[in-house]
């Protein structure tokens, strides 16, 4: 095979070309880095390029395979990291300029996992500052690789844009309100958020301490289960990371869905901030399910459009107080929307924090009510496609201070759940569409295998970005 080629395999026929001894993983290298250096400059995922690492990783990995060595599904793949995890002697900048010379002296539990599977490291990916928010860029904006004028999503904004545009087999991002499964909705990707605690947290620069989660952003379901094996798994160092054994995910994948009930959340898909081409996709995608051999049917969960209220909430105050040293001496070191937000977060009452999980806790308990009836639950990822890129614009009105009112990740961070946004269409403007499917706490197993069922009778996963 052409060495310009090899990036534009899944993750997982690299690994078993890797595995055969067929390409090496210095090839795979080469030719991610080669694309790196000739397309980056378009989409502007990459904050910083780990080019001589990389290489001396890869032959590394070369040699311990050629001795018989070989550490598993990830061996030798070239991955990218969100640059919110911390990577010894690796400036890591959290998206922010306050952090622009921060070098670690570690890495976060995630990255050391990935050198553990034997995953070559190409580089930190860009993100919205602090992955506070959905659309602030304190570096070049990434762009998204389906259309250039549009966002790629966030915060995880460079791991999807990578990964879409083929600059790296597969990827990590962090999602605290939708951070992973909102670039994987826009940019026709797969990404998983586990379940709470499933994934070490250590060395991941804080948002909201009881939400933050760390997962892949893939182009195939079988990437994002051979990555989420790599990382998940109790770590000493986070105390709330899960003890639970970690499953081979990719013996989930293939079958039908018979005997599985799949419930379709009534309130997002008659919303009216849900486009009609994209509730139309999704209903579609939800027939595809049924001709499985599923059961389907709509379900109620009263609360679940109020998960945007619990979250701005938490998503404001928890972030003022891990920030509250650099809001005092850097404020205006931030972002528009970051600064503002924080500063909202700071002044918040105790009475607003308090209702705030209350409702959480109401909205939970209903979501977990319903997964007990059903496999899983299902609904849009986002009512609208990517939308275009404008500049951090002063937060004036109702509209500028809620630009995310149609992403409907949240009601699963909230329950804990682990979730995943696959691709299942396009809107009318020929961009990405994403089918959101989430399960009760540790069933990462089912979302696998349902979306790899649907994922295998469908061709969205086939699809190239033009830009790409």
């Amino acid at each position: 095979m052409n060495k310009s080629e090899l990036p534009f395999l899944s993750a997982g026929d690299l690994s078993r070309l890797i595995q055969s001894k067929e390409v090496s993983p210095v090839e795979a290298t080469e030719a991610y880095l080669d694309r790196i250096d000739a397309l980056d400059f378009k989409f502007n995922s990459y904050l910083t390029v780990m080019r001589e690492q990389a290489r001396s990783d890869a032959r590394q990995a070369e040699r311990d395979i050629a001795n018989g060595n070989y550490l598993g599904p990830l061996h030798g793949v070239p991955v990218a990291v969100k640059d919110q995890f911390w990577s010894k002697g690796v400036r890591t900048t959290g998206g922010s300029r306050i952090l622009a010379d921060f070098v670690p002296d570690e890495d976060a539990t995630v990255v050391a996992n990935l050198r553990r599977a034997g995953a070559v490291i190409l580089g930190k990916t860009n993100m919205t500052e602090f992955a506070i928010t959905g659309f602030s860029h304190r570096y070049s904006t990434p762009r998204n690789p389906w259309d250039l004028n549009t966002y790629p999503g966030g915060s995880s904004s460079g791991s999807g844009a990578a990964t879409a545009a083929y600059l790296c087999a597969t990827s990590l991002g962090e999602d605290t309100g939708g951070s992973i499964r909102f670039p994987a909705a826009w940019c026709g990707l797969v990404g998983i958020r586990p379940s709470w605690g499933r994934v070490s947290r250590y060395g991941v620069m804080r948002g909201v301490w009881s939400m933050d989660t760390v997962g892949p952003i893939s182009r195939t379901v079988e990437d994002a289960a051979i990555t989420l094996g790599a990382i998940a798994g109790h770590d000493p160092q986070d105390p709330y990371s899960s003890t639970a054994p970690v499953p081979d995910y990719r013996q989930a994948l293939g079958g039908d869905l018979k005997g599985m009930k799949v419930g379709v959340i009534t309130e997002f898909m008659e919303s009216d901030l849900v486009e009609p081409r994209v509730r139309q996709t999704v209903s579609d995608a939800t027939a595809v399910l049924g001709e499985l051999g599923a059961t389907v049917e709509e379900v109620s969960i009263p609360l679940s459009m109020d998960a945007g209220v619990a979250s701005a909430v938490l998503l404001a105050v928890e972030p003022a107080l891990n920030q509250q040293d650099w809001i005092k001496e850097n404020i205006q070191d931030y972002g528009h929307d970051v600064r503002i937000l924080l500063l909202t977060g700071s002044l918040l009452p105790a009475q607003a924090y308090y209702k705030a999980q209350k409702l959480r806790d109401m909205l939970r308990r209903q979501v977990l009510e319903a997964l007990q009836k059903y496999d899983v639950l299902v609904l849009p990822t986002a009512g609208k496609g990517a939308q275009p890129v404008e500049d951090d614009p002063p937060i004036t009105s109702k509209e500028t201070a809620s630009r995310l009112p149609f992403l409907f990740t949240r009601i699963f961070n909230l329950a804990s759940c682990p979730a995943m946004s696959l691709p299942c269409g396009f809107d009318e403007r020929g961009l990405p569409v994403g089918l959101q499917i989430g399960a009760r706490p540790e069933g990462e197993e089912t979302i696998f295998k349902v979306a790899h069922a649907y994922e295998q009778a469908t061709q969205w996963h086939t699809m190239r970005p033009p830009e790409a």
